[in-house]
């Protein structure tokens, strides 16, 4: 372990220019959003945009929409393991990375999101109360940490072997393989939950809502993973076939078709029926009382959406990486507006008594949540940094640099 920690570290700090600038404003920025994430601890939440009328915004939105990114990891998983996929299994683990470091900003954009985050210590059992099973967010908790349990662990295992020049024991593997399937459907369907079982809610309150939700997360997750392979594959040596992220495109092309027809059906429900329920679908999409600041970014997203759909649903669009990384781009943008802004906000909108309360996230809020993403895309790129060399076969307890360490076993 003392080897592998040396080796870890040696390997962190040391990089290309290039490098240590990406990291340098990673820093940066993380540094920012710390900044910005003390001065609403010591305001409290009237720093935000949120209001009693609008108390959900910016960071769930955030939040929702990376949970989603770590639930797609199960794409990876099922032809990798289950099907012995070769191209994808020889890769998975780096998609397996980005679910950890996923989960790990969703954990810090909910801590954002706390007027009092000191008083978390009342949800571990023995010193607070958890309150299962009567509480969703609990059940969130439980599966949050569940899953990232189990990302640390598969990957954690398969690095030691490699590392050590051991076989993996697959009889020891396959049950938390096994496990993380339904784990991954399950913490975005908790999340779902979550809104959907707010019954003065109409704009969540639809049993549509999590299949809709798992799957606009098999679109943008997997799109983020191409992006990722491409350029892990660019500045190491780590072998990413073309034919892994051809057969993920075939199957983001699947579940965006599976997006925009539940996207349809709920318009169809909403639109048919013409109740007050509607108020919120109608604030999105076409504005109420003169007010309307999320029109212009709903119909950005549908268009990114239906593009994208093309691009992915046309093979030689899906096999040409120029259209196909501009697909991906598009996805992942129409679907963080689709799943943040325009997921979290019209639930609150109209309000009870029938006000349109608008929410605009202040420029505190954007400065914390980029702090985040920075936060996570370095712990992302320090596991990468050592991960990649490993699956490679450079870094190994028995060679530095490729080359045998005499002495060292």
């Amino acid at each position: 372990m003392r080897h592998f920690l040396v080796q870890a570290v040696k390997r962190i700090l040391v990089g290309p220019p290039l490098y240590y600038a990406w990291v340098g404003l990673l820093l940066i920025l993380a540094g920012l959003g710390i900044a910005a994430y003390i001065k609403q601890l010591q305001v409290g939440l009237i720093a935000t945009g949120m209001t009693s009328y609008v108390s959900w915004g910016f960071y769930l939105g955030n939040f929702t929409f990376l949970v989603g990114v770590a639930a797609a990891a199960v794409l990876l998983i099922i032809p990798a393991y289950l099907y012995d996929f070769g191209p994808i299994k020889d890769i998975v683990i780096v998609g397996e990375i980005l679910a950890v470091s996923a989960l790990l900003m969703c954990m810090m954009f909910v801590t954002a999101d706390l007027g009092r985050p000191d008083r978390l210590w009342h949800l571990f059992p023995g010193l607070g109360i958890l309150n299962l099973p009567s509480s969703l967010l609990a059940w969130d908790i439980v599966v949050l940490n569940g899953y990232l349990l189990l990302n640390l662990l598969i990957p954690g295992y398969i690095i030691y072997k490699a590392y050590n020049e051991k076989p993996v024991d697959y009889r020891f593997l396959l049950p938390f393989i096994l496990l993380s399937i339904p784990w991954a459907v399950s913490i975005h369907t908790v999340t779902a939950f979550i809104y959907n079982g707010l019954a003065a809610r109409p704009f969540w309150n639809a049993s549509i809502l999590a299949p809709r939700f798992l799957a606009s997360a098999f679109c943008s997750g997997p799109a983020l993973i191409i992006l990722l392979y491409q350029i892990v594959r660019h500045y190491t040596n780590f072998h990413v076939k073309d034919e892994a992220l051809f057969k993920i495109a075939e199957m983001i092309s699947i579940a965006m078709a599976l997006n925009l027809f539940l996207l349809g059906a709920e318009f169809f429900k909403e639109l048919y029926s013409d109740t007050h329920h509607l108020s919120p679908l109608k604030y999105l999409y076409v504005g109420m009382e003169g007010k309307g600041r999320l029109v212009p970014w709903i119909w950005t997203a549908f268009a990114f959406n239906v593009t994208a759909f093309l691009i992915f649903l046309l093979p030689w669009t899906r096999k040409c990486f120029s259209t196909l990384n501009l697909g991906c781009v598009l996805v992942v943008v129409g679907i963080w507006i689709e799943k943040g802004m325009g997921l979290i906000i019209p639930g609150f909108i109209p309000a009870p008594l029938g006000e349109v309360w608008e929410y605009v996230p202040t420029t505190l809020e954007v400065m914390v949540s980029v702090g985040i993403w920075a936060i996570g895309l370095l712990i992302l790129t320090i596991n990468l940094k050592v991960i990649v060399p490993i699956e490679t076969g450079e870094l190994t307890r028995y060679s530095r640099g490729g080359r045998p360490v005499l002495g060292e076993a």
